[in-house]
């Protein structure tokens, strides 16, 4: 028992001298104003403990809770995460439920808690929220709405969400407002289209680094008008398993690199 203590303590002083490390070495740097997140790996985490999946959900949830905390930490002013799918609407109705049971209590914790007024966090949903079950819905339309006002921290959840879904939409509001005479053809460039993707509101809408965890190497559809020059950092911890010092580990990555912009 004493050796396993030991080595444990040796552990612990061993990740908060590289954290220390880390911290130093970032803040001097250049810091992503927006930073989209791929949250993968949660039943995977699960299965490895051999723990009922839902607790993947779980302890996965309650990571992000730390993440909003690291990024009021370090100024980063816009977080989307990738949270569901709209692929992951065909899984098992199980799975489903169990996905939308931790995502209600975390909601509600949001609306109840105080943290969205205390920190003047803005949340917004990105996807097809028709999709959900109501009860979700309207959570996430009553966070919208307490938090409109808000901006020190734009808090984005892709639910429901397709990347290629976004591009369609997009494009068949344009053609709309073309056919109806309101928008003229020639007037569309980038940044107009830009304007139709329901990352328009943000002031950077466009992430400046993509993290993925769980090891697997793609975006599956995430942002994918605006992940054009964005830095991806993919990293081999399962989501639930993502520490501090994967945060600063990603951030010091995208310091690293330099960004030149197709020039």
């Amino acid at each position: 028992m004493n050796s396993i203590l030991s080595v444990m303590l040796k552990y612990i002083g061993v990740y908060r001298l590289y954290t220390y490390i880390l911290q130093r070495e970032i803040r001097g740097g250049t810091m992503p104003k927006h930073i989209g997140v791929i949250l993968d790996g949660n039943r995977r985490w699960a299965g490895e403990r051999e723990y009922p999946t839902w607790m993947g959900y779980v302890f996965g949830a309650d990571r992000v809770e730390n993440l909003l905390e690291w990024c009021l930490e370090y100024g980063i002013n816009s977080l989307t995460l990738y949270a569901l799918s709209t692929e992951n609407l065909g899984r098992p109705k199980e799975d489903l439920d169990a996905i939308y049971s931790v995502m209600g209590q975390k909601l509600d914790k949001l609306l109840n808690g105080g943290y969205v007024h205390k920190h003047k966090v803005r949340v917004k949903a990105l996807g097809n929220l028709e999709l959900l079950p109501e009860e979700i819905r309207n959570r996430l339309v009553k966070l919208e709405q307490e938090s409109v006002n808000y901006n020190d921290l734009y808090l984005n959840f892709a639910v429901a969400y397709g990347g290629r879904m976004e591009i369609l939409q997009a494009v068949k509001k344009i053609a709309a407002e073309v056919s109806q005479g309101k928008l003229d053809p020639l007037e569309i460039d980038e940044q107009k289209f830009s304007s139709y993707l329901f990352t328009s509101f943000l002031p950077d809408p466009d992430p400046d680094l993509i993290i993925r965890t769980s090891g697997e190497v793609r975006l599956s559809g995430f942002l994918l008008w605006q992940s054009a020059y964005s830095e991806l950092v993919f990293m081999d911890v399962y989501w639930p398993g993502f520490r501090k010092l994967d945060f600063l580990r990603a951030i010091r990555t995208y310091q690293q690199r330099q960004r030149r912009f197709g020039r």
